[in-house]
C-alpha cells in the first residue's frame, strides 16, 4: 500500500479538507472532545450562545463568551498548517478547505484557503459594513461598536446562519477536480460541510483522524495519529 508521501509525490491537484483537529495541536480546543467547547459550563449551552438568535437577543453575553472561548490570539500555526503551506508552494496542493475560524492556515502561508465557517480575523459593522481587525473586538468593552454606532460582528457563521454559497461552491469545485483528497482532523459529522466528500471522484482519498469516522470504509489510505506529525513526515521527511 502506498504511503502518504508516495501519494503526494504523484499529486498534481491535491486538496485538503480539515476540521477542529487540525488546530488542537496549536492549543485551540475542539468542540466535541472531553476538554472541548461543548463540555464547558455556562448559563447557556455553547451551541445556544453561538446561535444567531442568541447574538441578536443577548449581544453582550455573546461577546463575553466569544472573547473567552473563541479567540486565541497567542495560537500559532503548527506542523500541519506549515506542511500544507509548503505543499501549496510546491504546486501540488491547490486548495485548503477548512471548517476552522482561527485563520491559522493563512498565517502559515497558505493562499487558497476556503473558510467554510468564516474567520475571526475579519469583523464588520452590521450597519455601514466597515471592516475591523480582531484586536478591535478583543479590546472593546462589552459590545464592540463602529464609529457609526453599528455593532461590529465577527465574520463567522453562527448556528442558524447559512454558509457562504460562493465559498461552498468553490469548495465543491475544488473537491470535484482533485486527484488527491486529504481529509484530516474532522469527525465528518457537521453538514453541509461533510457533504463535500460526495463530490470527490478520484481514487486517492486519505483520512487522517485519531477517532473513527463514517467515511473510514471509503478511504484509500486511513491513518490514525497526529495530523501534524503525519503531514510533517510526509512533506519534509
Amino acid at each position: 500500500m502506498p504511503t502518504l508521501k508516495d501519494i503526494l509525490a504523484g499529486a498534481k491537484n491535491a486538496v485538503f479538507f480539515g476540521g477542529a483537529g487540525v488546530s488542537t495541536e496549536s492549543g485551540i480546543p475542539d468542540f466535541r472532545s472531553v476538554d472541548g467547547l461543548y463540555n464547558t459550563r455556562y448559563d447557556y449551552p455553547p451551541e445556544t450562545m453561538l446561535s444567531r438568535s442568541f447574538f441578536d437577543a443577548h449581544t453582550a453575553d455573546f461577546f463575553r463568551f466569544y472573547r473567552d472561548k473563541m479567540l486565541y490570539p497567542a495560537a500559532a500555526p503548527n506542523a500541519a498548517h506549515l506542511a500544507l503551506a509548503e505543499l501549496e508552494r510546491r504546486g501540488c496542493l491547490k486548495a485548503v478547505i477548512t471548517q476552522n475560524i482561527d485563520g491559522l492556515h493563512s498565517a502559515a502561508g497558505s493562499r487558497n484557503v476556503l473558510e467554510l465557517h468564516g474567520s475571526v480575523a475579519r469583523n464588520y459593522c452590521m450597519r455601514c459594513r466597515g471592516a475591523y481587525p480582531t484586536d478591535f473586538v478583543t479590546r472593546a468593552e462589552g459590545v464592540p461598536l463602529c464609529e457609526c454606532g453599528g455593532v461590529v460582528k465577527p465574520d463567522v457563521v453562527l448556528y442558524e446562519e447559512s454558509l457562504d454559497e460562493t465559498v461552498l461552491r468553490e469548495a465543491a469545485a475544488a473537491v470535484r477536480s482533485a486527484d488527491v483528497l486529504i481529509v484530516g482532523g474532522t469527525s465528518l459529522n457537521v453538514y453541509p460541510a461533510a457533504g463535500l466528500l460526495r463530490y470527490y471522484r478520484g481514487d486517492s482519498l486519505v483520512l487522517i483522524n485519531k477517532s473513527p469516522t463514517s467515511f473510514d470504509s471509503s478511504a484509500n489510505l486511513l491513518i490514525r495519529g497526529s495530523i501534524g506529525q503525519t503531514l510533517h513526515e510526509a512533506v519534509f521527511g
